[in-house]
């Protein structure tokens, strides 16, 4: 469903990333782990061309993210992100914020919109907030909509850029429910997280990078239970991360 090969994105002379390969099968849940800084959320971007990288290949279901020929908006429309920030239109309603981009991009109708997004509000929880603006909603349920609002487009994957770091402890787990519920249900993801317990149950593998490099690519059993088969640097990471 995703592949990328030999990517690499520059900065001016700084690299963000380095040579980084991997695969991603139809189905598979993949949490994308390590430092800030490390380039996970460049990764993200640049597998729906929300960033440009200048060497490598990407494919999405087949179709190439890097080809001047390929239709990006569509293959955006194909792709669900959330983000850190939840990214909503504050001056829109939740129902109009999930039926915006059906209708402009799917070109679904006014009614076909509104029933799609509001049975996605109901597998989140947040149906009777549909009139609601934005910021009469809490972090988590404001991230959410967000994810409803990505599901809305149907898409073939989905890209969680650190969904719960803007999000405090008590909403964290409303969020990771859905996030669990969908893995659950079948559907490609790869997820930016500091969250290894939601990793260790929910993924399939674990990719960990440091300094723009994939350093890590392996089994999530293999990644938290086989640390003396690990790289110097993610049993160091893991050893602070699982401190506490």
């Amino acid at each position: 469903m995703i592949e990328f090969r030999n990517v690499n994105k520059w900065y001016g002379a700084f690299q963000v990333l380095n040579d980084c390969s991997a695969t991603i099968a139809k189905g598979e849940v993949v949490v994308l782990c390590g430092p800030s800084g490390s380039g996970k959320s460049t990764l993200l971007k640049t597998l729906n061309a929300l960033e440009p990288f200048q060497s490598g290949e990407i494919s999405i279901d087949g179709v190439s993210v890097g080809d001047p020929r390929t239709d990006l908006p569509k293959l955006r429309s194909r792709i669900g992100m959330v983000f850190q920030h939840f990214e909503l239109f504050p001056h829109l309603t939740v129902i109009e914020n999930l039926r915006l981009a059906q209708m402009k991009v799917l070109k679904r109708s006014h009614a076909e919109s509104t029933e799609r997004g509001e049975r996605l509000l109901e597998r989140v929880g947040l149906r009777s907030h549909k009139d609601k603006y934005p910021v009469q909603l809490s972090g988590g349920q404001q991230q959410r909509v967000a994810i409803a609002r990505a599901l809305a487009m149907d898409p073939l994957a989905m890209l969680f850029d650190e969904p719960t770091s803007a999000l405090d402890p008590e909403m964290v787990n409303e969020v990771l429910d859905v996030i669990v519920a969908l893995a659950r249900e079948g559907m490609t993801m790869l997820v930016a997280t500091h969250e290894m317990g939601f990793a260790r149950k929910v993924a399939d593998r674990v990719i960990f990078m440091d300094e723009g490099m994939i350093i890590e690519d392996c089994a999530t059993e293999s990644f938290f239970n086989k640390g003396d088969q690990l790289s110097d640097r993610a049993r160091h990471f893991l050893s602070k991360i699982l401190a506490y």
